[in-house]
């Protein structure tokens, strides 16, 4: 069935970004309040998929698993009462015996205190997943990363939850990644020396002195963080950040990591492998909620319609990005709106105190300055696709 044959279908499911008045509301500050607010936004009939957004971009996410399982189906537009059985041939596709095998090696994925029966069952039903995804979507191709991916889900929200989930990012935000080749995969990596030029342009210089590349985020990218982090409360922030966020949020994120780092990374010797040895390894205390705040910062001032030309890149190439055009007419979603409100109204998440910053330019329009940290259908998919890259990275 075509996309545009379940629109119906998909609109009905789990309603659109909603008119409940609660485009101007503050973000509740203390944990109670933001949980019963995130329980309203999920009852609400349709559900308030903006207000949904908003909450989870703002400080602290989604708070909790129990809310995150009700709230990331919505804000994936997943119809829980209309998932499809799993196939009886999933053994016989083509990626099967890779997929066994990255399982099989990802036990540093599971709590270290789960019983080694229970895990290997998880194991089984991450397969089962993955292969569900690949067999019903033939055009789509495996890559050793999608199971960090998955299996994230799979211990949030359970099987069959973490299947739909993965159905609709593999057809939007992952799109590219699952090409035959890895050419759109590089395209995104090619936005993340311009992101960090714009913001600190002696960092960028010192960056591309060294041939260092931008291979050092690519794990960063393809698996979402969840194969670098090592605190499974660190990697669901993110899902919750990423879920509401523009598909290119997670290389933003990359740029101001990088950012963030800019005094450790200036002070080693211009040197592509000392270079590549300090920015690959990802120190355990960074500060997620300032770096998710300036990645949105970076989002909105730097969005991928002005990066384009320095990025060497040509419009609507960008299966990731153009498809989720469709995404967001068919679920009739446009979280950018929600994300100007946020910043106009002061619901910021880190405070500067002790934390690394680097100065960004000043927006002239403090209603700009609020521009998305997700994609809408004001900009058009046009304005902030993805695209071809003229020359070769790798």
């Amino acid at each position: 069935m075509s996309l545009s044959s379940k629109k119906g279908k998909i609109r009905g499911s789990t309603g659109s970004s909603g008119s409940h008045g609660s485009a101007d509301l503050k973000i509740p500050t203390d944990k109670k309040h933001k949980a019963k607010a995130i329980q309203e936004a999920i009852r609400s009939d349709p559900p308030d998929i903006a207000n949904l957004r908003r909450l989870a971009i703002s400080d602290g996410g989604l708070l909790r698993d129990d809310l995150r399982r009700k709230a990331w189906p919505k804000l994936m537009n997943v119809n829980v009462f209309e998932i499809p059985p799993k196939p009886a041939n999933i053994k016989a596709h083509r990626d099967y015996r890779q997929v066994v095998l990255d399982v099989e090696r990802s036990m540093r994925r599971f709590p270290t205190n789960m019983k080694e029966e229970q895990r290997l069952r998880l194991q089984d039903q991450l397969v089962d997943i993955i292969l569900r995804v690949l067999v019903r979507h033939p055009e789509l191709h495996y890559y050793q990363g999608y199971h960090d991916i998955c299996v994230t889900f799979l211990l949030v929200v359970g099987e069959d939850l973490a299947f739909a989930i993965m159905d609709k990012l593999s057809e939007y935000h992952l799109r590219d990644f699952m090409d035959e080749s890895m050419d759109r995969t590089r395209h995104i990596l090619g936005y993340l020396m311009p992101i960090v030029g714009k913001a600190h342009p002696e960092l960028r210089e010192f960056l591309e002195r060294s041939d260092v590349g931008t291979i050092f985020a690519l794990s960063w990218l393809i698996t979402w963080y969840g194969h670098v982090l090592t605190d499974i409360r660190h990697i669901v922030r993110l899902y919750d950040f990423f879920l509401a966020c523009h598909p290119l949020m997670p290389i933003y994120l990359a740029a101001q990591i990088v950012l963030y780092r800019s005094e450790d990374i200036l002070r080693v010797d211009c040197e592509m492998t000392m270079v590549h040895h300090t920015l690959s390894r990802l120190p355990e205390d960074l500060p997620f909620e300032h770096l998710v705040s300036r990645a949105g910062d970076l989002f909105i001032q730097y969005p991928p319609s002005m990066l384009a030309k320095e990025a060497e890149l040509e419009f609507l190439s960008s299966t990731t990005i153009s498809c989720y055009k469709d995404f967001e007419m068919a679920t009739n979603q446009k979280p950018d709106t929600v994300l100007r409100r946020r910043r106009r109204f002061g619901n910021g998440t880190a405070q500067n105190g002790d934390v690394k910053t680097v100065q960004l330019r000043k927006p002239t329009n403090l209603a700009l300055k609020f521009a998305v940290w997700a994609i809408s259908a004001s900009l058009g998919a046009a304005a902030l696709a993805v695209v071809n890259v003229v020359n070769e990275w790798f």
